[in-house]
């Protein structure tokens, strides 16, 4: 079986979060910045097969667009002309950001590790990767 990979996507940082190869497990990839994406995504591409991108859709509580989800739809794009190949679906990423705090917080991790923003978004991709998981 191959991966599914999930992305926190960020104006200035991108959350990843990544399957084992059976899709039991989410596990925190790394964040970086996202002017990297692509390059990342294409080396890891070629050192690991992928079947799914996931990727987090800003929306409101009402399910209006955020200020973010432009951002997305461009990053969406962007993703599927370089990847062809590989198929792209949406998940819903609200309270992601939130949630990856309260987590933090339940693991004890520090305050100091808990202001790191690159610790949250690879947290918040790994719990919407989770999430998909265990509801498809």
């Amino acid at each position: 079986m191959a991966r599914i990979i999930c992305i926190d996507y960020g104006g200035k940082r991108t959350g990843l979060a990544v399957t084992d190869p059976l899709q039991i497990i989410a596990t925190a990839l790394t964040t970086i910045p996202t002017k990297e994406l692509i390059p990342f995504l294409q080396n890891y591409f070629k050192q690991e097969s992928v079947e799914l991108i996931l990727i987090g859709e800003p929306l409101n509580l009402n399910n209006t667009p955020t200020h973010a989800t432009p951002l997305v739809k461009a990053a969406i794009r962007n993703l599927t002309k370089i990847f062809p190949h590989i198929p792209i679906q949406t998940v819903d990423e609200r309270y992601s950001s939130k949630m990856a705090l309260r987590a933090m917080v339940d693991m004890g991790m520090k305050q100091k590790q808990r202001r790191e923003k690159g610790n949250i978004d690879q947290i918040a991709a790994t719990m919407m990767l989770q999430e998909y998981l265990q509801n498809r």
